[in-house]
């Protein structure tokens, strides 16, 4: 069970238990008067060909911010054995893991309810916050197998970033690197993996959100600068116009990984390159240049701000999956699932299939 890895809840949770976020959430009351938008996101996940005993594990919404996201809710129900809820200690990521034993037809469903706000960073002024403490700064920074920070990568960053003075200039030139020489591959599939060495080294340069969002971190990295990617999932269309940039309904395929970087005048700073690629290739007539309006407004939005249509899962890197045969993902953004005969595909429906749908919550809860 890795139990050196994760710590567990303190007895497996019987079906339709609910457990709200670890802060209060009677203290919270988001409303449109505040800028907040409530959501609620449902996984319905089946396992078509089970195999000796089954195993499930589902994202949970692990980030809890007080300016931008705040989870207020998880509910589970199905037919599982038993269902944990898991968090590693190292990111904070959690996750429903939940199992079958042989012969069973597993069924699992869990509704995530949320708040977010759209968020905004003024560069235009200090905003002074508390200084990063010495650990996240160690693990923002450090290598992972995904992210290495030497060799290849860590030469592109020094020339990315040669002659910038301060670390918003480092962050600022790699973002700027980052979306001028990058490509969005709609061949890739789901989000891609991150692989940013056999990107540079290759020179292949194309990807999805997880290809080009990681290598920003990685040679921000690289450069000094704490970086983290963050695992989530579009939830609502975009109210900036951008049809790229939003799905509501069926959101099954909807999964996106966004950026941070770390600047001492400013805290955590969001930023997405591989959103801008996405405008340049999806949005009409697609093939945009990037002196395209659309484009030009788009990339002047997303070093500094995020519209929070968008659920945060985690920050976390090459993940253990507890329970599993030795299983470590590169990350958690899809629902993971296992049997006997091993890791099932989470982007073949044929064997592991699920729906994730989404929806606004205007009622009061």
């Amino acid at each position: 069970m890795q139990r050196r890895e994760f710590l567990w809840s303190s007895a497996a949770l019987a079906a339709g238990v609910m457990w709200p976020a670890r802060r209060a959430a009677a203290a919270f009351t988001p409303s449109p008067d505040n800028g907040w938008r409530r959501f609620e996101v449902t996984h319905r996940v089946e396992v078509l060909q089970p195999e000796g005993t089954t195993r499930i594990w589902l994202p949970l919404p692990s980030v809890q911010e007080e300016g931008w996201i705040r989870t207020m809710s998880n509910l589970w129900q199905g037919n599982a054995l038993t269902a944990r809820l898991l968090r590693n200690p190292e990111y904070g990521a959690e996750m429903l893991y939940a199992e079958w034993a042989p012969g069973e037809q597993p069924v699992l469903e869990l509704t995530s309810r949320f708040a977010t706000r759209d968020r905004a960073i003024g560069l235009e002024r200090a905003a002074r916050p508390a200084p990063l403490s010495r650990a996240d700064r160690q693990l923002y920074t450090k290598a992972t197998r995904m992210l290495p920070t030497d060799g290849i990568v860590r030469d592109t960053a020094r020339g990315i970033t040669r002659g910038a003075r301060t670390d918003e200039a480092k962050a600022r030139a790699i973002y700027q690197w980052v979306v001028d020489n990058t490509f969005r591959n709609p061949k890739t599939r789901g989000c891609g993996i991150g692989d940013i060495r056999f990107m540079l080294e290759s020179r292949d340069l194309s990807g999805k959100c997880a290809d080009l969002n990681a290598l920003y971190v990685g040679l921000a990295r690289a450069a000094g600068l704490p970086a983290r990617d963050v695992y989530g999932i579009r939830v609502a269309d975009s109210r900036f116009g951008y049809k790229s940039l939003g799905k509501s309904g069926d959101i099954s395929r909807a999964q996106h990984c966004r950026a941070e970087v770390w600047l001492d005048r400013h805290g955590w700073v969001p930023v997405d390159p591989a959103d801008v690629r996405k405008v340049v290739l999806e949005e009409s007539p697609g093939n945009l240049a990037l002196d395209d309006p659309k484009v030009t407004d788009v990339r002047r939005r997303l070093f500094g701000s995020w519209e929070m249509n968008w659920l945060a899962y985690n920050t976390a890197h090459d993940l253990p999956l507890p329970g599993s045969r030795d299983v470590t993902v590169p990350f958690l953004m899809y629902p993971q699932g296992e049997t006997a005969a091993g890791l099932l595909d989470s982007l073949d429906a044929s064997t592991f299939t699920y729906r994730i749908t989404s929806k606004e919550i205007t009622a009061p809860v």
